[in-house]
């Protein structure tokens, strides 16, 4: 089979070369011209037989809607786009729109498994219509890992950045869980081995998982985490999927907790706890730490 690809960065360039692994052709087009196969998506387009499928993997938003803007106008009726980066599944909805009304079909795919996809395969939930998940699907079952799972017709159009989304939110809440237990560990005198600790939690506990893995990798690289800030960024996914609780009054507060933690993190001195210092202070006498120099 044949693909376009456009996007070819951490994800889009290692699925490129799993796909061709599996014997399909991949015609990538990124803005680096150091690794990309053709100079321009007109290009990519041209040299695809029809019907043809396009893959989407830019970043959500602007660039993702210009892109589609593009393809809209190249493609042909029968064509397919798949859109395989982070994006929210209300423009899923919006972009199957614009190019339905052209004969296009449109797919989305929320995309797992990051820089170790290419080994170990993508976990895949995709999101359409039958018929046109069905033209794509010689390429899921080359990116999805060996065996029976690791991927899922989710639904209808924006199933499948939905399910990957609440997927990034479990995410957010397993990673500050481990990083809660850590700390905590690291904080104490009676531990004296946390790295351990983690380690020994791998085999045959309930906690056990591929991102206390990599936990376990990270603290083999540097013990204590000592070369690290203490700052994380968060995709927007975590944001979405806490907005789509509160539009169905679901209630999700260890996944919220999570996110909070994070806008947490990017404050050096929080202005928060000033308050909290401050009202302890009033009210029971308790001490405060001078920010003065």
């Amino acid at each position: 089979m044949e693909l376009g690809l456009i996007g070819l960065g951490k994800m889009g360039g290692n699925m490129r070369e799993r796909i061709r692994r599996a014997g399909h052709t991949v015609i990538g087009y990124d803005r680096n011209p150091d690794v990309a196969d053709v100079h321009s998506i007109d290009e990519l387009v041209n040299q695809l037989k029809g019907p043809r499928v396009v893959w989407v993997m830019v970043p959500a938003g602007v660039p993702t809607q210009i892109t589609i803007d593009e393809l809209a106008e190249l493609l042909s009726p029968g064509d397919v786009v798949v859109d395989g980066g982070n994006s929210r599944w209300t423009d899923d909805e919006k972009h199957a729109e614009q190019l339905n009304a052209r004969g296009i079909g449109f797919v989305d795919c929320g995309v797992s498994g990051g820089v170790w996809g290419l080994e170990n395969g993508y976990a895949l939930m995709y999101g359409g219509s039958v018929d046109h998940v069905a033209q794509v699907q010689p390429i899921f079952d080359a990116l999805k890992p060996e065996g029976e799972g690791g991927a899922v017709h989710a639904g209808k159009v924006g199933a499948g950045h939905f399910a990957k989304m609440v997927h990034n939110g479990i995410e957010y809440a397993m990673m500050q869980a481990y990083a809660e237990g850590w700390e905590l560990l690291e904080k104490v005198d009676s531990v004296t081995d946390v790295r351990e600790v983690f380690r020994s939690w791998q085999e045959g506990t309930v906690i056990r998982s591929w991102l206390l893995d990599l936990a376990v990798r990270a603290l083999d690289e540097d013990e204590h985490l000592g070369k690290l800030r203490g700052y994380a960024e968060d995709s927007g996914e975590g944001r979405w999927t806490v907005e789509a609780a509160i539009d169905n009054a679901v209630p999700l507060p260890a996944i919220t907790a999570s996110l909070f933690a994070r806008f947490a993190s990017r404050q050096e001195d929080s202005p928060q706890m000033k308050m909290v210092a401050a009202l302890r202070n009033q009210f029971g006498g308790h001490a405060v730490e001078s920010n003065e120099k």
